[in-house]
């Protein structure tokens, strides 16, 4: 089923995707704005480690609610359908807000933060305090990734980067205001964040709701109609992701060990950050196999060749040219040991980022079909390859710093698209 009535082109595909590739660039935007009102505090790296720190629980609190964007437009067709898909988002946010409670206003954050992460009391205390107003970021961002599926599905995606750009504009003006008041918590940073996601997800509920009242109450072609159904597309996609958010604190953990454990670890995510600024744009294959693989699958193959190189030569010129070090030195501030670090450490980054194009648009497919536990098998794969090449490079080459990181996360990548299209291909032979 298409979105709507007219033709689908290349010229639409592109209308359709580059507002979306914009709104992801934007958000790393957002978190200058924050990082740089933190960095002009009175005392800059306490504030900083402990919003980092909160940030860093938040990555695994958000993901659940963030796969409603993926949920929404794989199977909102009409109101009764849209309805389902709320229902079952409610309880996701009551859960993300019950635990974000827990860790603000109970022993859980001084446990977790203090305990578990081993921070200095002083970075303890500002992570929870952080969280008392991180505990309602991942709701509003699940309310945005709901109504965006609904936006997305009907093609209007240049209201992604609308609301990006206001939302950057309301967290910059109360930035703003904190500067001129003064700096003092990582809670600052915290609001400010959570300010600039209200304001998306109001943007989101508000072209959305007029959307929706276009849609049909009950489409021919929409089976979906109850929660259970719902949950049989999500939950997959719940459990892989969360096998996944553990991966970067392994693989920290594992380089943290080797010879020069806080040059490699730094390396690593030094060149990580620019790594996703390199691929940030192309993030979104998988939403243009979701919608248009079945009804016209020979463009969704001439866009994806037409755009899935891209990443991995803009990754050339960064990683085996002076453009590179050009990026690390002037731009990150990056010298010394830590710069020719960072530039093998990106180096290993290539096969992940040769391979991504085709598996998020592989993922797309599977989406496409509702084959959903097919990804939760593949993400298994990753992780498992993930942490055994971890282990085994740290031990045989420890003085290969940061690298060891990206070749670890580049085989995982590799294998999660191999065990993905052998599944795939399996499932569609017995079914033929």
């Amino acid at each position: 089923m298409k979105p709507d009535n007219e033709p689908v082109s290349l010229r639409r595909l592109f209308l359709f995707f580059i507002p979306m590739g914009l709104s992801v660039l934007m958000i790393n935007l957002s978190h200058v704005i924050i990082n740089g009102t933190l960095a002009r505090s009175s005392n800059p790296e306490i504030i900083l480690a402990g919003y980092a720190l909160a940030m860093s629980l938040l990555v695994v609190t958000e993901k659940p609610a963030v796969l409603f964007r993926q949920t929404c437009s794989a199977l909102v067709r009409d109101r009764i359908s849209f309805r389902a898909v709320r229902q079952v988002s409610f309880y996701v946010f009551g859960a993300a807000l019950v635990f974000g409670g827990l860790v603000a206003y109970t022993p859980l954050g001084h446990w977790i933060f203090g305990g578990a992460y081993g921070a200095d009391p002083i970075v303890e205390r500002e992570a929870v305090h952080a969280y008392y107003a991180l505990m309602f970021l991942s709701v509003f961002s699940g309310i945005r990734c709901l109504y965006q599926g609904v936006i997305i599905y009907k093609m209007r995606t240049r209201w992604l980067t609308i609301a990006m750009i206001f939302r950057l504009g309301g967290m910059f003006l109360l930035s703003q205001y904190f500067l001129r008041i003064g700096v003092d918590s990582a809670l600052q940073g915290t609001v400010i964040f959570v300010f600039g996601m209200m304001i998306e997800a109001s943007i989101s509920w508000w072209e959305s709701g007029k959307l929706l009242k276009e849609m049909p109450e009950r489409a021919e072609d929409c089976d979906v109609s109850k929660p259970k159904q719902v949950t049989a597309f999500y939950n997959p996609l719940l459990y892989s992701s969360l096998i996944v958010v553990w991966l970067l604190p392994i693989l920290n953990a594992l380089l943290g060990t080797t010879e020069r454990g806080t040059l490699a670890v730094a390396s690593f995510a030094v060149a990580g950050s620019l790594m996703n600024l390199v691929l940030g744009f192309f993030t979104y294959f998988h939403q243009i196999a979701l919608l248009f693989v079945k009804s016209n699958p020979e463009i969704v193959r001439k866009f994806t060749l037409m755009l899935g190189f891209i990443p991995p030569m803009l990754l050339l010129l960064m990683a085996f040219t002076p453009i590179g070090s050009w990026m690390f030195s002037h731009i990150l501030g990056v010298k010394g040991d830590l710069l020719q670090a960072c530039i093998h450490a990106l180096r290993g980054f290539f096969p992940f980022v040769f391979v991504f194009p085709w598996l998020d648009t592989l993922n797309g497919i599977v989406m496409a079909n509702g084959e959903t536990k097919l990804m939760f098998g593949s993400q298994v794969a990753n992780a498992v390859v993930t942490a055994i090449l971890i282990v085994v490079l740290v031990v045989l080459l420890p003085g290969w710093n940061g690298v060891l990181g990206s070749l670890s996360q580049s085989g995982g990548i590799i294998a999660e698209l191999v065990f993905l299209a052998w599944l795939f291909r399996r499932n569609h032979r017995s079914t033929a």
